[in-house]
């Protein structure tokens, strides 16, 4: 596929996340565009520009990042690393110095995503069990100045972790568990006849308050965004047949069960049976959604699920929510900003470097 042979070539970073909402990294009140990039060489970068085309900072780091999670009140950001990476990234968001080079334990690895806990006092990631490969767990760290120290674990109730996030309430951990068994340093699927991806909703003293499956078993539930109400929404990556028409969207709105986002058999098939990034505005009431293998951008009304676009951007990867609409970076074109506010949406190319841009962004 175009997006495998371009990342086998070097010229893609993967990478995580949702929307930002932290502002100790905003000047001016421009927001902070934090993601991770390859240079031409196949170097590994984290990175943070303003919209303007500024950069702030890009940091050389040795393995490659996934998502990026901002402290909730200092200058901090941990730049996860991608899976089977065993290490993560703590920077000073300020100038990109980097503070800590975060090993994960010699029997466990990352799953590419985290959050801080809005007391900034811990740090949550999702994580492998190596002696039990695919046992989804959760790692918890403790943030003590600019350092984290890993403090214990919880179980994620599923195989492969994938992206976690926080409910409204601060304090529950929704988990999108691919389902997906890896050996130790490997990518490579071992289970996919017998996949089991869930969502689960828990508590982040590890209690579990609910787990939620898809009727297809090798649907693997991958990215999140959650709403301000409560609504979470989950992209999938399908493992079977190229031909099956399954759903890549499932929503779970407050009070209802995990089930299918209602997509256009056209949009559905254009994804390529991949989704990567997931955004919401809140107050807009938008969802945004990057397929970069079927190279769309698409975006719906989150209450009525009624489609506002779908444009074509090459290898489109991160998106986050601004004031305007939304942030799309792209693997081998321009960035872009997507203006929501009119009834006609519109497009702008941003000043940013054109390609080599990761799969999700976060704006700070």
């Amino acid at each position: 596929m175009q997006r495998r042979a371009f990342l086998a070539a070097g010229g893609v970073l993967l990478a995580a996340a949702a929307v930002g909402g932290w502002t100790l990294g905003r000047s001016n009140g421009a927001p902070l565009l934090l993601s991770a990039r390859d240079d031409g060489q196949g170097r590994h970068y984290a990175v943070g520009y303003r919209l303007d085309g500024q950069q702030v900072f890009a940091t050389l780091v040795k393995e490659r990042c996934h998502d990026i999670y901002a402290h909730p009140t200092l200058p901090l950001v941990v730049f996860v690393g991608r899976r089977p990476s065993r290490e993560s990234y703590l920077l000073d968001s300020r100038d990109g110095r980097l503070l800590q080079v975060l090993a994960s334990p010699p029997d466990r690895h990352f799953y590419g995503h985290g959050v801080f806990h809005r007391s900034g006092e811990w740090f949550y990631a999702t994580e492998n069990d190596t002696r039990d490969p695919g046992r989804g767990v959760i790692g918890v760290y403790r943030v003590h100045a600019q350092h984290l120290e890993r403090v214990g674990e919880r179980s994620s109730y599923g195989i492969g972790p994938h992206q976690l996030l926080w409910m409204p309430d601060g304090e529950t951990l929704v988990v999108a568990n691919g389902g997906i068994r890896t050996e130790a340093d490997s990518r490579e699927a071992r289970n996919l006849e017998h996949m089991e991806p869930s969502l689960v909703l828990l508590h982040r003293d590890g209690t579990l308050v609910s787990k939620e499956q898809l009727p297809e078993q090798m649907n693997s539930v991958r990215h999140l965004a959650v709403a301000a109400d409560g609504t979470i929404v989950s992209g999938q990556q399908y493992e079977g047949d190229p031909t099956h028409r399954v759903p890549l969207l499932a929503i779970k709105r407050p009070g209802q069960p995990f089930e299918p986002f209602p997509v256009d058999e056209a949009q559905r098939a254009m994804m390529n049976q991949y989704t990567a990034s997931l955004a919401i505005h809140d107050e807009l009431r938008l969802l945004a959604l990057t397929a970069p293998r079927g190279n769309r951008l698409l975006i719906w009304e989150l209450d009525s699920a009624r489609l506002r676009l779908d444009v074509p951007l090459p290898d489109c990867a991160g998106v986050g929510a601004v004031a305007q609409g939304f942030v799309v970076t792209s693997g081998q074109g321009r960035c872009r900003l997507v203006d929501c506010r009119q009834r006609q949406i519109r497009l702008e190319s941003l000043s940013l470097p054109a390609g080599l841009w990761d799969n999700h962004l976060r704006l700070a």
